[in-house]
């Protein structure tokens, strides 16, 4: 499967030969969107906690006799119906953690890219080459792609210039091609990935190393 890869003043420089079985396969929503929820799931730290009656202080003892009073018998303070007691049913610590194969993890992303790229919205770039960190580059490197919406660059390897030119723009993320997350591929409209960054893929999800998503 051919795609164009351009360089840093939009003119295609060449073609390059890309896995069909990462980029070139139908979009599987169940898969997706079970991959998109895991992925949020596990983010929660499940940390929330509330006072049962048995956990609040205080004392025990009924506030007044049963009968005779000419109000509504009552126990302890510690009652949920009275301000201060303990809550009924609140939340206690638990995991929101939810385990998907990592075949179907995989498949989720290589469904993602492949629609991306058949909807025109990812793009692959021979390099990006910034000397010195400089925001401006920056933009202008994305105005000659005519990338106008949010966009997720896709590195092989950390880059400091690269990183820091990017960081004050409100629309752009940088993300090194292993810890590539179904989250971060839905989040951006555009999908910008080097060439290097390309061939990583797919000696990550070819290959038998093992991806952290």
């Amino acid at each position: 499967m051919k795609v164009p890869v351009y360089n840093s003043k939009g003119e295609v420089a060449k073609q390059i030969d890309v896995s069909q079985d990462i980029f070139n396969l139908p979009l599987n929503k169940p898969v997706v969107h079970q991959a998109l929820v895991r992925q949020q799931a596990n983010l929660r730290q499940g940390t929330a906690s509330t006072k049962s009656r048995g956990e609040v202080s205080g004392s025990n003892r009924k506030l007044f006799r049963q009968k005779h009073t000419g109000h509504a018998r009552a126990g302890s303070r510690k009652s949920p119906i009275r301000r201060g007691g303990g809550l009924t049913f609140g939340p206690k610590p638990r995991t929101y953690q939810q385990i998907m194969p990592k075949k179907m993890r995989q498949l989720a992303l290589k469904s993602v890219l492949s629609t991306k790229l058949k909807d025109e919205e990812l793009k692959v770039l021979e390099q990006i080459d910034i000397q010195v960190p400089r925001t401006k580059e920056m933009v202008q490197i994305l105005r000659s792609l005519n990338i106008q919406s949010s966009v997720l660059i896709v590195l092989d390897q950390p880059d400091s210039n690269v990183i820091k030119s990017c960081r004050n723009l409100s629309r752009v993320k940088t993300i090194l091609a292993k810890l590539l997350n179904i989250v971060d591929l839905l989040s951006y409209k555009m999908v910008l990935m080097t060439e290097a960054a390309v061939r990583q893929i797919e000696l990550v999800w070819q290959g038998n190393i093992d991806s952290s998503n």
